[in-house]
């Protein structure tokens, strides 16, 4: 065998043992898993049980009326408090009535009965529902019992005359809302 063809069978054994060596370095055993997460957010769901909480026909000064609904906390959400929001409009069909409110005429005693006893949340003109939001429920949890309230609606008589307000109406609209308890740290 000639040199020149001893070198060249040389350097590719060289070559390869190297390329075997180096090939050899980068093997290794290897081994992955994979963790996945779910994050699912919580529903607020607050339950009227009625459309229409009273309707009220033929109301003269001095009537009360009173009517009965309740609350449900439906949702999988803790909520901190419940808000109600009253708005109202006076339809005025009879006499003018120059300015006077007929809202102002009108008393709302808002009742809470928790484990059968009467809890007066309070006692207001129409009138002085519009201005703010009133909290009417704390801590209400989620999967808990329902909660009934009573309201007493309630036509002052203040022994002037009040004929300007026959054949009025007054729309009223009450928005309840509920507002989620505080988050939890570590939940598991």
């Amino acid at each position: 065998m000639s040199i020149k063809r001893s070198l060249i069978i040389s350097f590719i054994t060289a070559a390869l043992g190297i390329s075997l060596v180096t090939g050899g370095t980068f093997a290794y055993f290897s081994d992955t898993e994979e963790a996945g997460s779910t994050f699912a957010a919580g529903l607020l769901d607050l339950g009227l049980n009625k459309e229409t909480i009273i309707e009220i026909t033929n109301l003269v000064p001095g009537d009360t009326v009173n009517g009965e609904f309740e609350l449900t906390n439906d949702g999988t959400v803790d909520m901190k408090e419940v808000n109600l929001y009253s708005s109202y409009e006076v339809i005025d069909e009879g006499l003018n009535n120059g300015g006077d409110d007929l809202g102002n005429h009108i008393f709302v005693e808002f009742v809470h009965y928790e484990n059968g006893e009467e809890n007066v949340l309070f006692k207001k003109r129409l009138s002085e529902l519009t201005d703010d939001p009133t909290k009417i429920l704390e801590n209400f949890e989620a999967e808990s019992n329902p909660r009934t309230f009573s309201v007493r609606f309630s036509f002052e008589d203040n022994d002037k005359n009040q004929n300007h307000f026959q054949e009025d109406s007054l729309k009223l609209k009450w928005e309840f809302e509920a507002i989620q308890g505080d988050g939890k740290e570590n939940l598991q």
